[in-house]
């Protein structure tokens, strides 16, 4: 698309204004980020580079999701020869690769998985 960061913003909080609803065909990014100590962020003058406002260490990543008819498909997912982390080997919550909800993203991730540990 031509816009960045535009509505409908998805909050990791509850909010009572609506602010659209999700569908086929829109991307939206998931961006967790750790902190080891406050969360606080500071901005740098660049107006981009944030940090925390007492320097501890914190990490951020991405997923870009895809909304299709039947799920997500994770566009920043896995391919083939992505090694299988140890933590996707022992997870208790979800063991293997993600690469969405759709039928196909499930598909793939278990067909990979599978060629993984084969």
């Amino acid at each position: 698309g031509s816009v960045f960061h535009t509505n409908p913003n998805i909050y990791h909080y509850k909010i009572t204004e609506n602010l659209g609803k999700m569908a086929p065909g829109h991307i939206f990014t998931i961006e967790p980020m750790i902190c080891e100590g406050s969360a606080e962020p500071l901005m740098w003058p660049d107006d981009w580079t944030a940090t925390t406002v007492d320097g501890e260490r914190s990490a951020q990543f991405e997923h870009t999701l895809l909304v299709t008819s039947d799920g997500v498909e994770a566009l920043t997912g896995k391919i083939e020869s992505s090694p299988l982390q140890f933590w996707e080997k022992e997870s208790e919550v979800h063991k293997g690769y993600w690469l969405g909800t759709s039928a196909d993203a499930v598909a793939k991730a278990t067909e990979m998985t599978q060629n993984a540990l084969s």
